[in-house]
């Protein structure tokens, strides 16, 4: 496998896994062999598109296909990547990486069991801005993150803590080095049935806070992330792809006003999808563990359940009586 291409096919190929094709198609060290999806005019259209086949099923990957992107909806995550892993087929799993924890840990076996790649696609781990942050991290302090987006269609099936939230849980996690000791969380629906906006304040055995809100519903696109550590401030720009970082220079004494020295960081100009599949490829060509493993994932959605819980809490001690804007769990 070290010298041959790489074959993927994709699974799903709604909004994500569209994407998906689009970059495999892209990447010169892969074979696209083609997409499969349960809406036979949508495979036609994506194949036609991208110059590929429509594939019948899963059942005929095997032998056919060295790796696949499956981007179906997150019901189906564990049932179909595990069948996919038992067929001796990598997997890069669309987050969230699972329907619960329990799925998580199927996943995570079934890798394990059949010494397959499990990648998880937690996108913004792949952003250019992340990448260049991440390097730069001593003991961050202060998190607020923000992730609002207009309403869309897609991925109404979860919430949006596992729709979007769950992207910046990933990343604190990545960022922290140290377990979650308390969240406390709101969030309410809007104009679904499932929870459409939602805030979390998580404190760190570190000493470290965040506050996340994310948003599904809101008049404007906002993705960004600030933290403190000491004697500096950095501020991520999800969407730009940049970072900058303030640094005091000289602090304040004696009367005199602090001084301070201002640092965009270099970011590489790459697409982050092409970034996370060229990754991928990568570790099914030289049988690393990938960047974001099943332990990742099942951490951001262990995480990401807790907010849940919190939710949940706040919602019925609202309706027994208790208004406070943050219940404690």
């Amino acid at each position: 496998m070290s010298h041959k291409k790489i074959r993927v096919a994709v699974i799903g190929v709604g909004d994500f896994g569209r994407n998906h094709v689009r970059v495999y198609r892209e990447l010169e060290e892969v074979e696209l062999v083609g997409v499969v999806d349960s809406n036979a005019e949508r495979a036609s259209a994506i194949a036609a598109d991208f110059n590929t086949e429509v594939l019948p099923s899963i059942e005929s990957l095997a032998g056919r296909v060295d790796a696949v992107s499956l981007a179906v909806p997150t019901i189906e995550h564990a049932r179909l990547g595990c069948h996919l892993l038992e067929q001796g087929i990598d997997v890069l799993v669309e987050k969230p990486m699972a329907a619960s924890v329990a799925e998580a840990d199927q996943l995570i076996a079934a890798a394990e069991k059949h010494k397959r790649v499990l990648q998880v696609g937690h996108l913004e781990r792949f952003n250019p801005a992340i990448v260049a942050v991440q390097p730069l991290v001593t003991r961050p302090l202060f998190f607020e993150v923000h992730r609002l987006g207009v309403f869309s269609p897609r991925s109404l099936d979860v919430d949006v803590v596992y729709d979007v939230m769950i992207h910046d849980l990933d990343i604190l996690l990545a960022l922290v080095d140290g377990p979650v000791k308390e969240v406390k969380s709101v969030g309410i629906p809007i104009l679904t049935e499932r929870v459409d906006i939602a805030h979390a304040r998580i404190e760190f055995e570190t000493g470290a806070v965040a506050n996340v809100t994310a948003s599904r519903v809101s008049t404007e696109r906002v993705r960004k992330m600030r933290f403190f550590q000491a004697h500096e401030y950095i501020s991520v720009d999800y969407a730009r792809r940049d970072a900058l970082r303030v640094r005091v220079a000289t602090p304040a004494r004696d009367g005199k006003q602090p001084e301070f020295d201002f640092e965009k960081l270099e970011a590489k100009p790459e697409e982050p999808l092409h970034a996370e599949l060229s990754a991928f490829v990568d570790a099914v060509r030289t049988r690393r563990a990938p960047r974001v493993d099943g332990a990742a994932g099942r951490r951001a959605l262990a995480l990401a359940d807790r907010v849940m819980t919190g939710i949940l809490d706040h919602a019925r001690s609202v309706q027994l009586g208790d208004v406070s804007p943050m219940a404690p769990r």
